[in-house]
């Protein structure tokens, strides 16, 4: 069968749809590509954030669960995501831009011969990013054109998600037996995985900590991470594969702009396998991706309903100028 491509996109929950997107755009200057809900909960709102049209392996996506409390940090979580930057030299301008805009960072460092710079968000969303300075694999996205950032400091697409566990013996063993992941690299307590083309685009790293306690889901923190397979016919093959493993999962899902499987590889930790295509394009025009809000058709009926449950958030970007700095 074949085998998993690289990191799909990464879902995390925010206390805040509006701050969320003025983040994203003004700040980290990645292109919102889709407006749309929850398909399961339709008065929580989910904004796509990706590349400059949307490419699988670029998108950071994000819930806004009415009345969730504050998640916090621990073991059994994903509980960071990496954004690609295309060399070293653009991590000095993030550490700057960063300096400026009051963005809490750590500096650059260096984890598994990579320049990496640490930073957190509103909500205490722990994101890093990682340079492709030297980096062999998947190929980087298109980063957004006409966004805040010049093009050869923007953040082109996904890089590793770290994963914390308790037992790590177990999802070692799952990571390769299951997900055909190798592991290429041990830093401490961090064991570096990759599958197929491998890179930045195509890495997880796994932490081994039994001191912390679980960590609880809710705003600030990783709903679930996803990865690519090419098609329906590769999906279904993967369908069989981890329910074969004994795992449960959700069996086929058509979410429109993809098609996607979910199971839940080890306490809390939810992985979703998802296919590179539609994609974000089939709706709205290039021009004005994310402006208005999308609906898959089978919500669509319900549109009326469902702009009264969800405020209005004004995303339209086609009438504005950003100036590059």
């Amino acid at each position: 069968m074949q085998g998993l491509k690289g990191i799909h996109h990464v879902t995390a929950i925010t206390s805040s749809a509006e701050k969320n997107y003025a983040f994203f755009t003004y700040i980290l200057g990645m292109r919102l590509v889709k407006k749309t809900v929850n398909q399961d909960d339709i008065q929580t709102y989910h904004l796509f954030f990706a590349d400059d049209r949307g490419n699988p392996g670029t998108d950071m996506t994000f819930f806004d669960f009415p009345g969730i409390p504050k998640g916090s940090h621990g073991t059994n979580e994903i509980f960071k995501t990496s954004f690609r930057v295309p060399s070293d030299a653009a991590l000095d301008y993030w550490v700057k831009r960063f300096d400026r805009l009051e963005v809490t960072h750590t500096g650059v460092k260096e984890q598994f011969g990579k320049r990496t710079l640490s930073f957190v968000d509103f909500d205490d969303q722990q994101y890093q990013l990682i340079s492709d300075e030297e980096n062999i694999g998947v190929e980087a996205g298109v980063p957004w054109q006409d966004g805040p950032i010049p093009l050869d400091y923007a953040i082109t697409g996904l890089g590793p998600i770290f994963v914390r566990v308790a037992n790590f013996e177990y999802f070692k063993e799952m990571m390769e037996k299951v997900l055909a992941f190798n592991e290429i690299d041990q830093d401490g307590a961090f064991h570096l995985f990759e599958v197929g083309e491998g890179g930045n685009g195509a890495q997880v790293i796994v932490e081994y900590n039994t001191v912390l306690p679980n960590g609880r889901q809710g705003y600030g923190t990783v709903h679930h991470a996803a990865f690519r397979v090419d098609d329906r016919n590769v999906l279904e093959e993967w369908i069989t594969r981890m329910e074969n493993f004994g795992f449960q999962t959700s069996g086929y899902v058509n979410r429109h702009f993809f098609e996607s499987l979910y199971a839940r590889v080890a306490p809390q930790i939810l992985f979703e396998f998802a296919t590179d295509g539609p994609g974000f394009m089939g709706d709205e025009p290039y021009e004005t991706l994310g402006e208005s809000l999308s609906l898959p058709p089978f919500l669509e009926p319900n549109r009326e309903e469902i702009e009264k449950m969800v405020r209005p958030i004004d995303t339209v970007r086609s009438t504005k100028e950003f100036k590059k700095e």
